[in-house]
C-alpha cells in the first residue's frame, strides 16, 4: 500500500501495472508518465515500464493492513484490460472480500469488458467494492449504462479528464461522481459551464458530487473551488466508510 496525493481516497494497491490507450481521455495518461520515471529509477516493479505486468507477489499485501483506509486499486493500470485474465481478476476480488476492514475503489474504462466478466457470473462483488467507470467525453457515456448493469454495490463516475459537456447523464443507480479537469504540460481546457451542469444533474438525481480540480499546468494553484466552496461528497450508501474518510483527511 502506498499513500497518494489523489484526493478521493487514500492509498494506492497495484497487483497489475502498465496499460494502453484506448480513448482520448488516455492521451496524458499520467500513469504512464510515471511509470517510465520510475522505470529510469531503477524500481524493480516498474522494470517493463508501462507494459502491461501482473504482480501476484502483492496479492497478500492488504492482509497485513489492519488500519482501515480507502483504497485505489490499480492507479497505474486498468483491471479489465483485455490481457488481464478472469482468473486474476477473481484473485484480486477474493482479497478485497477477505479484508472487509478496507474500502477498495476499482475504475476502468474497459467497461465493455466488465460487464461481459459480470453478465457471465464470473464476478462475486464484495460488499467493500465500489466499482466505476471513466466518462470523459459524449462519446464514452455509454460506460454508464454498463456499469449500471453490473452487481455492484457502489457504482460510481469518474468525469476526470473532462473534455466536453455531458448532458443528460443516466444516474439511476450511480452513487457518486467524480469531476476533474486535465493536468500537465498541454492539458485540453474544461468549461466551467460542463462542471456546473454535471453539479446539478448529481442534485437533481441525489448523488454524491465531489469536485477534484481545475486542473491546468498548475493544477495546485488553480485548486478545487467551485462556485465558492469545495465538493467533497462521498457516496451516502456506506456511511461509516465516508465517515473514515472525512476522519482520515
Amino acid at each position: 500500500m502506498a499513500t497518494t496525493k489523489i484526493e478521493w481516497t487514500e492509498s494506492t494497491w497495484n497487483p497489475i501495472t502498465g496499460c494502453d490507450k484506448i480513448t482520448t481521455g488516455c492521451k496524458f495518461c499520467y500513469a504512464e508518465v510515471m511509470a517510465k520515471r520510475l522505470k529510469a529509477m531503477g524500481q524493480p516493479k516498474y522494470v517493463n515500464g508501462f507494459n502491461l505486468t501482473l504482480h501476484p507477489d502483492t496479492l497478500m499485501e492488504p492482509y497485513t493492513w489492519k488500519k482501515p483506509k480507502m483504497i485505489f486499486v490499480n492507479s497505474m493500470s486498468d483491471l479489465f484490460h483485455k490481457d488481464v485474465s478472469v482468473e486474476y481478476i477473481q484473485k484480486i476480488f477474493k482479497v478485497i472480500k477477505e479484508n472487509p476492514q478496507h474500502v477498495f475503489q476499482i475504475l476502468t474504462k474497459r467497461a465493455d469488458i466488465l460487464r461481459y466478466y459480470d453478465s457471465e457470473g464470473w464476478l462475486e462483488w464484495p460488499h467493500n467494492l465500489w466499482m466505476g467507470v471513466t466518462v470523459e467525453n459524449k462519446a464514452t457515456m455509454h460506460r454508464i449504462e454498463l456499469l449500471q448493469n453490473t452487481g455492484a454495490r457502489v457504482k460510481f463516475l469518474s468525469c476526470e479528464p473532462l473534455l466536453s459537456a455531458l448532458p443528460n447523464m443516466p444516474l439511476k443507480k450511480i452513487d457518486w461522481v467524480i469531476v476533474g479537469g486535465e493536468s500537465g504540460r498541454t492539458p485540453r481546457p474544461m468549461k466551467e459551464e460542463w462542471v456546473v451542469e454535471i453539479k446539478e444533474q448529481c442534485q437533481n438525481a441525489n448523488v454524491a458530487f465531489y469536485f477534484k480540480q481545475w486542473g491546468g499546468t498548475n493544477k495546485k494553484k488553480n485548486g478545487r473551488i467551485l462556485d465558492g466552496k469545495r465538493y467533497d461528497e462521498m457516496p451516502q450508501v456506506i456511511s461509516t466508510a465516508k465517515s473514515l474518510f472525512e476522519n482520515n483527511e
